[in-house]
């Protein structure tokens, strides 16, 4: 059973096996079945899978917790991070649900191109192995490939900065800066992807594999990437204001930048490449004095060096 908040959604979801305000005009699977209320959606669930944007995760858990079953495994699709707590979305589950086991699903996965039905891959993560080979054998069809890992944080993490790198990446075509400059951008990006998540404890193969260099990819480069558009429409020159107000989805990497800079400052990492993405979407800099910013630190090392 899906929850979806609009009733008008829930309906056509349930009646015409549509979505036209996110998918378009492609079918979705048979047998569907949405609702708008949260207590029929997971009186019954046997997996709770929440895809609610990071700043509404919270509240939409709390609001089940009185009809959930007990134990049931929660598994977020969530690529965000919780502002003024900084909490990843599994330590929300920890805290409103203690005792059910809580997990990630996250890849390179552009929900349009899912449901028409190209070959993709993603990882589940959860905290025992075992859990995580049942629920991939839940989520897996013959063109959706499901892996499987313990390492949450290295997932979460991975799905959280690669939404600010892929407003980064967005910035260099909408400012026209070339190739060459946004695949620089992307390879170093994967950098202090793997430097950050290995601090909060991550396995830095992780940053590697699907939910790191893999989301990257797709995040950066797809025109239907919602974050990538944002950094897009800022390298040509709109405030966030307005290119935040024209859309209909969540970036949720615009949220997520300014956690992401205090979570690096307390581990001591140094992020430049986030930094300056933050300070343009939050600090009034420009894309070109971002862009002018990463030039100036000095390259030291490709592997071992400082900076970025």
């Amino acid at each position: 059973m899906l929850w979806a908040r609009s009733p008008e959604v829930a309906e056509e979801i349930d009646r015409r096996g549509r979505n036209t305000g996110y998918l378009g005009d492609i079918p979705l699977t048979d047998g569907l079945r949405a609702t708008d209320s949260l207590e029929q959606a997971v009186q019954d669930a046997d997996v709770l899978v929440m895809g609610v944007p990071s700043h509404g995760f919270r509240g939409v858990l709390e609001q089940v917790v009185s009809h959930v079953r007990p134990w049931i495994p929660v598994v977020s699709l969530v690529k965000g991070l919780e502002q003024v707590t900084d909490h990843r979305m599994t330590e929300i589950v920890a805290e409103v649900l203690p005792g059910h086991p809580a997990g990630v699903l996250a890849g390179p996965n552009i929900a349009k191109e899912v449901m028409a039905g190209y070959a993709a891959a993603a990882t589940i993560a959860m905290p025992d192995q075992n859990l995580a080979a049942r629920l991939a054998d839940l989520f897996r069809t013959s063109r959706f490939r499901i892996y499987s890992t313990t390492d949450v944080v290295g997932v979460e993490i991975a799905g959280a900065l690669k939404n600010v790198f892929a407003i980064g990446a967005g910035m260099a075509d909408g400012a026209g800066a070339g190739y060459n400059t946004k695949a620089m951008v992307i390879t170093r990006a994967v950098r202090e992807m793997r430097r950050l998540g290995e601090a909060l404890g991550g396995d830095p193969l992780t940053f590697s594999g699907l939910a790191g260099t893999g989301d990257l990819i797709v995040t950066c480069t797809s025109p239907l990437s919602r974050n990538r558009h944002v950094g897009e429409e800022l390298g040509r020159g709109k405030p966030i204001g307005e290119v935040l107000a024209g859309m209909k989805q969540v970036a949720e990497g615009v949220k997520a930048a300014p956690v992401v800079m205090k979570l690096a400052a307390e581990a001591g990492v140094d992020m430049s490449i986030a930094q300056e993405v933050d300070n343009v979407l939050w600090h009034g800099a420009t894309v070109k004095d971002a862009y002018r910013g990463l030039l100036r630190v000095a390259p030291g090392h490709e592997l071992h060096g400082e900076g970025w």
